[in-house]
């Protein structure tokens, strides 16, 4: 199926190929879009790009490779971007010096990433030149569609790999993109090419059906479903203080909540703590580096300069931080090494996202996910998905506050007990008032 440059170097770099890559690979090859669902750590980066870096393998074999982007990789994070090119720059490295060892033509592949962080220097490079693969963002494939260098490097494209799909479902960056790939589609058409091949790769998107539909656009057929049977198992569990449970957590609490992390990251090689706000991460990292030291715990969210979120994500990756406290910022499919532990502080807000975070420990094809979730405010619990809770006969129950609901928004039994509970007085009663005629003073006032 292969080239025998790309097989060599697969037989090398891996044991076996997993059920997502050996599902994915035929299905991509008959040039139809394809959906991949696996868990994190089944190998969907490399199921998606070996059939493409294959094909570009062979033109370079032949001859006839050149220079256009043909395989768009769209990635909602800026930090999965720099992942991803750096790991496709590491297989074309050493399927260069495979090539100088069996005394073939290296492969002269191109690859580069753009996103908000990209140097002006490079992207006047791409401008000039451009790559075969391009990694990107919704944003910065936008700005590249309504430039005229852009347009022209992406008139050659035959595949789009949309990584993390469900991310940018049903929102504002999802329709953006969604308008983009469908100028895209418009922009080869027009260059006399096949429209391009489109690939979605996600671990927990729900409904499959609302993602397919999204992936291939409103006049494409649904793409062809890879879902193998998911083969990881996870360790969760809800860490609660042993104080009594309030609306809000008092300077206690909080330090109850420190200090039970810092125990539980001293116990394992790498930990990675997610919060809700980017203010929590800065403080739950000034207060986890008070107690492990500064040199071992760092923060990671958006609003850091590009050096320092490089510098912590390297950092991780090379083993030399044992905490790091991240927003969204970490949550996607990013090669940040071995994670034996993931802490949420906050809720989550969905099953989706929470899965994704416990999935960053144990980033691997059949490692367990460690999960364990700080939830110190008793309004919290209520976001907690219900088979997280622990059984009817564990040493505590969560005990909501006011009546359940079904949704977090208000519904109409909530709005009806809340009228039974405590009853607002009618605009009669509020401004109701014996009738007296106002005396002269009070007429001189009203004037005024």
């Amino acid at each position: 199926m292969f080239h025998p440059l790309v097989m060599e170097w697969f037989r090398r770099r891996f044991a076996s190929p997993t059920p997502a890559q050996e599902l994915a690979w035929p299905a991509i090859s008959q040039g139809k879009n394809v959906l991949v669902v696996a868990p994190t750590g089944a190998g969907k980066t490399l199921a998606a790009f070996a059939y493409f870096l294959d094909q570009l393998v062979r033109q370079a074999a032949d001859n006839t490779l050149t220079a256009g982007v043909q395989v768009v990789y769209v990635s909602p994070l800026k930090a999965l971007s720099n992942d991803v090119q750096k790991n496709l720059e590491a297989p074309l490295s050493e399927i260069r010096a495979l090539a100088a060892e069996l005394n073939v033509a290296p492969p002269e592949v191109k690859t580069a990433v753009r996103t908000g962080d990209t140097p002006m220097a490079e992207r006047q490079k791409m401008a000039k030149s451009a790559p075969h693969v391009l990694v990107t963002t919704p944003e910065s494939l936008y700005i590249l569609l309504t430039s005229e260098s852009g347009r022209k490097g992406l008139s050659t494209v035959r595949a789009v790999v949309v990584d993390e799909i469900h991310a940018m479902l049903g929102d504002k960056r999802g329709a953006h993109l969604a308008l983009s790939l469908a100028r895209l589609d418009k922009l080869v058409a027009g260059a006399g090419h096949k429209r391009p091949q489109r690939i979605g790769l996600s671990a927990t998107v729900k409904p499959v059906e609302t993602a397919s539909r999204f992936l291939v656009g409103s006049q494409g057929d649904l793409p062809i479903l890879v879902e193998p049977p998911p083969v990881r198992e996870r360790d969760l569990a809800i860490i609660t203080p042993a104080s009594e449970l309030g609306a809000v957590s008092t300077h206690e609490q909080w330090a109850e909540l420190y200090d039970r992390v810092a125990a539980l990251a001293a116990g394992v090689r790498t930990t990675l703590v997610f919060v809700t706000t980017r203010t929590l991460s800065e403080r739950v990292a000034m207060h986890l580096s008070e107690r492990l030291g500064k040199e071992v715990v760092a923060a990671h969210h958006g609003s850091l300069a590009r050096e320092r979120r490089l510098s912590a994500e390297q950092r991780l990756k090379a083993g030399e931080l044992k905490v790091v406290v991240a927003t969204a910022s970490l949550e996607l499919g990013i090669d940040i090494g071995t994670v034996d532990l993931v802490c949420l502080i906050g809720s989550p807000r969905s099953i989706g996202t929470a899965l994704q975070r416990v999935g960053r420990s144990g980033h691997a094809f059949g490692a367990t996910s460690v999960g364990r979730f700080f939830h110190s405010p008793a309004t919290n619990l209520w976001k907690v998905p219900r088979w997280f809770w622990p059984p009817a006969n564990a040493q505590w129950i969560p005990q909501p506050c006011g009546p359940p609901r079904s949704t977090y928004w208000p519904s109409k039994s909530w709005q009806k007990w809340r009228a039974e509970k405590h009853p607002r007085p009618t605009f009669s009663a509020l401004f109701a008032r014996p009738h007296r005629t106002p005396t002269l003073p009070e007429r001189r006032l009203s004037r005024w």
